[in-house]
């Protein structure tokens, strides 16, 4: 009798192939998703339920993609699929950042490689071609990666109508008085000759010369304080000896108590608390305090600039500490922000003696001409000559860098258009939001920002560079007087709506204004233009603006505020920054609900991932090599919260764990290959499965909810490994292949398998978005949408499961698995291995006898315990305290006591043995 034939195997050629080759299958499901306007039909079968909008911040389009931005996208991906199968209604529209000095350099380079030299119109249109090239990569990129999107109509910062919601939304800041133009210290970079935000800063370890330097107090000095002392000189520390031509003043402590030491001939003021610490550095051996004072009791005595002979006077400052230095502060108004604060405090004159290329001007005397960070030395030099020079030595810190091109920046005081933080106690509205509006992912998130919030300086928005979006400020011919009027600057706002923002570089004023118009304050009929533009951040900023409340493209417009702002960790300072002071400003709440971050992409050392350094990993490649279902599996997997390491053994570490998904949803589906519905799932241990998968869905959306995509793979590939395959879906196999097609028990459990199946890939396609509308288009007896992400994924009943799940049978089998199987089977590998018995369906264990707690779990499942641990048969006996085993022919006992062939139990040697179908089959039933 040919046994195979009477049984009935799964089909493999009714599911899906065990090779994935996802290579290959995802682009063609991925033109399926075009042919039918998957995205759209998706968000038009969400119509009328709740909304959940993910606000794209824009990646900047100056190169194709990296595994970061991948990593992003993915993130953003989970976000918008998970909440979609819960019946969301989640538009998504990507965005690119288009503006900027990246673009603008790369441009300038590819130009000045061809020998053009292009004006600023030339260099704008040809900016504008670069940014359009790279978005039309990159949305191919981001497609191929599974993301489903509006990535036919995504927004841009570049796009005329955006353009013209950054210059409205600049009108409106102007209107609610939080704009003003002064003259402040800023960061500048010499090497882009341009205003930085803080926010495009970054932090280096650098050398720098650190100097003491006296400043003697003025020879005809009258005052009581020094009187009777000769040769007095308050000491100074610095770090940056370039802006010694600068200084001012010298600021001191009121509340701190200064002390004049005598050193020899000389008589120096430091801090009192510093004094040891001072002594040992400039070796002063033998000195003595002759007086003490507090900090408050110097204010307005001169001192003398030791090279250029000028006062210095000295003036008060709580920012002076006792940490680092002399407690004596070199102040320059032009190379500090708290330098500058207390300059206007005190009317001394905004000196900033070196210009836009770093170079230092004819205000710095004898040191004009020189590079700043030449000047380091030349300074030192001509104090060493002058003998005002105590000690110079090499210094390790942190200086602030251009974050664009990793080069020094310097303080430079300039006349720049600012937002005022402070305006109608903004910062504070600010922070009342961070505090009780906003839900931080991951909570350490909320410290971050608050830090970066409380004490963030006004915002400078303007940036002396070509490529931007123009600052709509007109001024009078003759009297240089800016026209912050709303009139004047929505004309430019109609303006850049028809013809884009180069039109503000090519439109004289009198054809951009109104006719007739007047200066609202002077009077004026003749203008000229403001030639700054908007630091790229202001455009960030305005996307909630211009994009979630256009007024330009209705395809772009979702409900505001977002719920959610989700990118690197690094836009604490930038997006999330920046967005909130416009949205708080303008709307009176933050444009975004939550706030959720990941750390950077590093390779398997630890090393942030960059083209310059070799250890990249191109995301295209990945899904060329292994497909976009592996990369998404790998991006669900890692802790995002910390920097995300990636490598080749990673990647195919996801590729196992993406197998085991296929695998398991591919079983299932060839068991179905007869399967036409309207059966339930009406046995036990069927019941248990599906409650099972329903505890899953619902642990797994808790875990979507939170934006927790590791936990969320690792509980779904668990339940897939352990309950799934190595528990049911081999505890009924007997009854799938060796029963009747028809039998109730095999209907039963296909039945359970349909239903385990749909809900395992709906919950799955957030992750595998290719595989699961694989499997999804040949699940049978399934009322099918034309995709899988049209479907949605509800989550049962509580009451009814938690019924289901406190029923005697489903407790007793999770008992099994959780407390049982496992100590079980590991003596049962142990037996096999010191004896050679290679198939265990041959062996008889004995058990000990089950505790009291163990006992109604046991009596449940004791039919079962045989197909649970994959073994012949089971008994208890009080008299052993470990399992023990041996080999067993009941199978030939059992045949010649049997009487009826639906036989389901024999006796043999006392015990009564469980029978199953396969029993039945191999004894020839």
């Amino acid at each position: 009798m040919d046994l195979k034939a009477t049984l009935n195997l799964p089909d493999p050629d009714f599911g899906i192939p065990m090779r994935a080759d996802l290579p290959s299958r995802e682009p063609e499901i991925q033109a399926r998703w075009v042919e039918i306007g998957l995205y759209h039909r998706v968000v038009e079968a969400r119509a009328g339920r709740p909304t959940f909008v993910l606000h794209d911040g824009p990646p900047y389009t100056n190169s194709p993609i990296h595994l970061g931005t991948a990593l992003n996208k993915l993130l953003k991906d989970f976000v918008v699929k998970s909440r979609s199968m819960m019946g969301f209604q989640c538009p998504y529209v990507p965005g690119y950042d288009n503006h900027g000095l990246p673009i603008e350099q790369a441009v300038t380079k590819k130009l000045a490689e061809q020998g053009l030299t292009p004006d600023l119109a030339e260099l704008r249109r040809a900016c504008r071609e670069h940014a359009a090239k790279y978005v039309a990569v990159q949305t191919q990129q981001f497609s191929r990666l599974g993301i489903l999107g509006q990535w036919e109509a995504p927004y841009t910062t570049m796009d005329y109508g955006f353009e013209s919601e950054v210059v409205r939304v600049f009108r409106r800041m102007v209107e609610k008085g939080y704009v003003y133009r002064g003259l402040r210290p800023v960061m500048w970079s010499p090497t882009s000759r341009t205003a930085l935000a803080d926010t495009e800063i970054v932090y280096q370890n650098v050398v720098s010369k650190s100097i003491h330097v006296r400043f003697p107090l003025r020879e005809d000095y009258e005052g009581s304080l020094f009187a009777g002392l000769e040769n007095v000189s308050a000491v100074i520390w610095t770090t940056t000896p370039w802006t010694i031509p600068a200084n001012l003043a010298l600021a001191f402590h009121p509340k701190l108590e200064y002390v004049v030491v005598k050193v020899a001939e000389d008589n120096f003021i430091v801090l009192k608390e510093l004094l040891p610490k001072l002594s040992e550095e400039l070796g002063w051996e033998g000195h003595h305090v002759v007086k003490s004072f507090l900090g408050e009791e110097v204010e307005g005595v001169l001192f003398r600039h030791p090279v250029f002979g000028r006062d210095s006077v000295a003036v008060l400052a709580d920012y002076v500490t006792t940490e680092d230095g002399t407690g004596i502060v070199h102040t320059a108004p032009g190379h500090g922000r708290e330098d500058f604060q207390t300059g206007v405090k005190y009317g001394l004159p905004i000196l900033c003696p070196v210009d836009e290329k770093g170079v230092l001007t004819e205000e710095a005397g004898e040191f004009a001409g020189n590079f700043y960070k030449k000047s380091d030395s030349v300074v030192v030099e001509r104090l060493q000559e002058v003998g005002a020079l105590l000690k110079v030595a090499d210094y390790h810190h942190s200086y602030p860098h251009a974050e664009r091109d990793g080069q020094p920046v310097i303080f430079r005081a300039t006349e720049q258009w600012f937002i005022s933080i402070d305006h109608e106690n903004l910062r504070q509205r600010m922070l009342d939001e961070v505090d009780h509006k906003v839900e931080w992912h991951p909570q350490s998130g909320h410290a971050r920002f608050r830090a970066m919030m409380a004490g963030r300086p006004d915002w400078c928005v303007s940036r002396q560079r070509p490529w931007g979006v123009g600052i709509p400020v007109f001024y009078g011919a003759a009297s240089g007087e800016p026209v912050l009027d709303p009139e004047a600057i929505e004309a430019v706002a109609e303006l850049v709506e028809r013809e884009g923002s180069d039109a503000w570089y090519v439109r004289t004023p009198e054809e951009i204004l109104p006719p007739g118009y007047q200066h609202p304050e002077t009077g004026e009929t003749e203008f000229r233009k403001e030639t700054d533009v908007f630091d790229v951040w202001f455009d960030s900023g305005s996307t909630s603006q211009a994009v979630l409340k256009s007024q330009t493209h209705s395809e772009w417009r979702q409900p505001w505020p977002a719920d959610i702002y989700f990118e690197g960790s690094d836009q604490h300072r930038g997006w999330f920054n920046v967005s909130m002071i416009l949205g708080v400003a303008l709307e009176g709440q933050s444009p975004y609900r939550i706030c959720a971050t990941h750390g950077f992409v590093t390779d398997e050392k630890g090393v942030k991932m960059s083209k310059r350094l070799g250890n990249s990993i191109d995301p295209v490649d990945v899904c060329e090599r292994f497909g976009a279902d592996v990369l998404r599996t790998w991006a669900a997997s890692v802790n995002y919260h910390d920097d995300v390491p990636c490598s080749e053994a990673l990647l195919k570490v996801a590729g196992e764990t993406y197998r085991r998904f296929r695998n398991t949803m591919r079983f299932l589906l060839m068991n179905l290959y007869d399967y036409e519905g309207g059966a339930e799932p009406t046995d036990p241990l069927d019941r248990w499965a599906v409650t099972a998968t329903d505890l899953l869905v619902k642990k797994v959306h808790s875990r979507y909810r939170g934006f927790e995509f590791h936990h969320a793979l690792r509980e779904m590939h668990d339940f897939c490994a352990s309950e799934l395959s190595a528990f049911y879906l081999d505890a009924i196999k007997d009854r799938m292949y060796c029963d009747g097609p028809d039998w109730p028990s095999r209907r039963s459990s296909q039945a359970a398998c349909q239903a385990v199946l749909v809900r395992l890939v709906k919950l799955v396609s957030t992750v595998l978005p290719h595989t699961a509308e694989e499997v999804y288009a040949k699940i049978p007896a399934l009322d099918r949408r034309e995709s899988v992400h049209m479907d949605v994924l509800t989550e049962a009943d509580d009451s009814s499961l938690q019924e289901a799940a406190s029923a005697p049978f489903h407790q007793a089998v999770d008992w099994f698995l959780a407390e049982y199987r496992n100590q079980v089977l590991s003596s049962l590998e142990t037996w096999r291995k010191e004896t050679g018995v290679k198939d265990p369906k041959a062996v008889l264990a004995t058990l000990p006898q089950p505790s009291a707690e163990a006992a109604a779990h046991l009596e449940t499942l004791t039919p079962l315990l045989p197909i649970f641990l994959k073994i012949a048969a089971v008994r208890f006996s009080a008299g052993v305290d470990a399992p023990q085993f041996e080999l067993t022919d009941w199978r030939e006992c059992a045949r010649s006591r049997l009487v009826r062939q639906d036989v389901e139990e024999v006796v043999f040697d006392g015990e009564t043995i469980n029978l199953t179908a396969r029993d039945r089959k191999v004894l020839g039933l």
